[in-house]
């Protein structure tokens, strides 16, 4: 009834998920996983105890393949189980009950494991696997290129209703107070996988933090435009109602700034600091903050696309 990848990210150890099914909000199912510990896919007949279960057996120090095979071994259901589990190291292994519906099966290679069940055919989890290894794209993407390459083979053969990916690394969550750096769910859609590729493009925009290679120093040309466009949204010093600061909130709640302090422009102080601050608040570009003196590029696109000159 679904299909998924699971999948270690071997340049970054982030580990993650993507999964799609004829069936309502699959993410709320079949993704678990733990930064630095392992993920785990559970699906068919789902036994939502693989994934707690899993990932203890997993932070215990068990392999891939050990845990998956201690889960299925106390199950008396496994023969309708189907799951794939892929270890901190890399390990990975995948199961698919007796009983599963046909076609149902898996492969594993080296960091991943796919698997499926009711599908169109073999064809599905090739495709989403090998979509998934011979792709160049960040880890997100790739997950999501190998399960789009398994729906055009057929996929689910029932048909769509619902996608998931999640992604963890220490640390990713917002505001680095967990390890979920991407937790994208559409629970009943036309195009579940469409639309989760859309919500990628926003997690990146709203919740990525920029390397501090990447900022731009705010010099006197910078600073004129910056000026002009956040006076032409109303959000010019003089016009800020200092007394209710969203950004004054976030900042005592211990936001994390991205990069060095720097030297400011004759025509850009601490109340355009502020006002920027505030704007970027108010439209949730928190996590995109940058020290004083710098502006993330991704910030200044979404401002230029927002504000008239």
């Amino acid at each position: 009834m679904t299909f998924s990848i699971v999948a270690r990210d071997a340049a970054t150890g982030d580990l993650g998920i993507a999964v799609a099914s004829k069936f309502l909000a699959v993410g709320a199912v079949v993704p678990h996983a733990r930064a630095g510990v392992g993920a785990v896919a559970t699906q068919a007949l789902a036994n939502v105890r693989y994934g707690a279960d899993g990932l203890a057996l997993l932070a215990a120090g068990k392999s891939a393949a050990d845990a998956l095979n201690e889960l299925t071994q106390a199950d008396e259901g496994r023969d309708h189980r189907q799951a794939g589990v892929v270890d901190g190291a890399g390990g990975s292994a995948t199961y698919t009950g007796s009983g599963c519906i046909t076609w149902a099966g898996g492969r594993t290679a080296a960091g991943v494991a796919a698997q499926g069940n009711l599908l169109a055919g073999p064809s599905v989890v090739d495709a989403l696997i090998e979509t998934f290894l011979a792709s160049t794209a960040a880890f997100p993407e790739r997950l999501l290129a190998g399960l789009k390459a398994a729906d055009e083979q057929g996929g689910d053969r029932r048909g769509r209703e619902s996608a998931a990916l999640l992604v963890v690394r220490e640390g990713g969550g917002y505001g680095g107070g967990s390890d979920r750096w991407i937790d994208l769910r559409v629970d009943d859609h036309l195009d579940p996988m469409r639309e989760v590729a859309r919500l990628l493009d926003l997690n990146h925009l709203y919740l990525d933090r920029p390397a501090a290679t990447d900022l731009l120093p705010i010099d006197e040309n910078l600073a004129n435009e910056l000026r002009q466009r956040l006076t032409a949204v109303g959000y010019a010093p003089d016009k800020l109602d200092k007394a209710n600061s969203l950004a004054e909130i976030v900042e005592r709640s211990g936001l994390s700034r991205t990069g060095e302090a720097r030297d400011l422009p004759s025509n850009w102080d601490a109340a355009w600091t502020g006002a920027l601050d505030e704007w970027m608040s108010i439209e949730n570009l928190e996590e995109r903050a940058a020290a004083r003196g710098w502006i993330d590029p991704r910030v200044l696109e979404f401002m230029r696309e927002k504000s008239p000159a």
